[in-house]
C-alpha cells in the first residue's frame, strides 16, 4: 500500500520567488488514466513555538494574513530555509515576533500542513523558562502580542477562533500532554 501509485509523464515549472515553486505535473493517475497535478514546493521548513510560562500562560501573535484576507491570531511562526537548522530559526523567530528568549527548548510535534498541494512541512517547539527582550519584527510583519491562560487559547481553538493549521495542532498537543500528565515534567525540567 506504500508504493507510489502515480506516473509522472511531464513536468513545467509554473512560478517561482524566494519562498516556494508552483510545479504543474502531468501524470498517470492511480486508476491509470492521464491528468495533471499541481504542486507548491515550500523553499523553507515552517517553524513554530509554543510559548508557555510556569502560570500556563501562552503567548499568542496576531496580525493580518494576506493569503487569508482576515485577521489571525497563532503561536509564533516563522521559516527555516532549506539546511538550516529548525530550532536556532525558531529561537530568532520568538525573539524577532516577541521579544522573548528560552532557556529551555523541546521538539513538541512536525506536521505536513497542506499535503494535498504542497509539500510543506513544519516542526513545532515547546519553549520555556522565559524572558522579556526587545521585539524586532520584519517590515511585512505588523504584530499585537497578547498573553493569556493557556486553557483560554485552547477555547479560541474549540470556537473556531483560532484556525492556523500549526497552532490548532500545538495547542491541542498541550491539552493532551496536560490531560495525561506529562506537562508538568516539562516545568520540573525547566527549573
Amino acid at each position: 500500500m506504500e508504493k507510489n501509485p502515480w506516473i509522472i509523464t511531464s513536468e513545467k515549472k509554473i512560478y517561482a520567488n524566494p519562498w516556494i515553486d508552483v510545479t504543474e505535473y502531468g501524470v498517470i493517475n492511480p486508476s491509470g488514466n492521464p491528468g495533471i497535478y499541481g504542486k507548491v514546493h515550500f523553499k523553507n521548513t515552517a517553524v513554530g513555538i509554543i510559548v508557555l510560562d510556569e502560570e500556563m500562560n501562552i503567548y499568542l501573535v496576531g496580525q493580518y494574513r494576506f493569503a487569508m484576507d482576515a485577521y489571525s491570531w497563532e503561536i509564533p511562526e516563522g521559516g527555516a530555509p532549506a539546511g538550516s537548522d529548525t530550532l536556532e530559526n525558531g529561537k530568532r523567530e520568538l525573539l524577532e515576533e516577541t521579544g522573548l528568549m528560552a532557556d529551555h527548548w523541546q521538539p513538541l510535534l512536525q506536521m505536513h500542513l497542506s499535503n494535498s498541494v504542497s509539500d510543506e512541512f513544519a516542526q513545532v517547539y515547546l519553549a520555556t523558562g522565559l524572558t522579556q527582550h526587545e521585539a524586532a519584527p520584519e517590515e511585512t510583519e505588523d504584530l499585537a502580542i497578547k498573553k493569556i491562560p493557556f486553557a483560554e487559547a485552547y477555547r479560541m481553538v474549540e470556537d473556531g477562533i483560532i484556525t492556523d493549521s500549526m497552532s490548532v495542532a500545538a495547542i491541542i498537543k498541550i491539552k493532551l500532554l496536560s490531560a495525561e500528565g506529562k506537562l508538568s515534567n516539562t516545568f520540573a525540567d525547566a527549573r
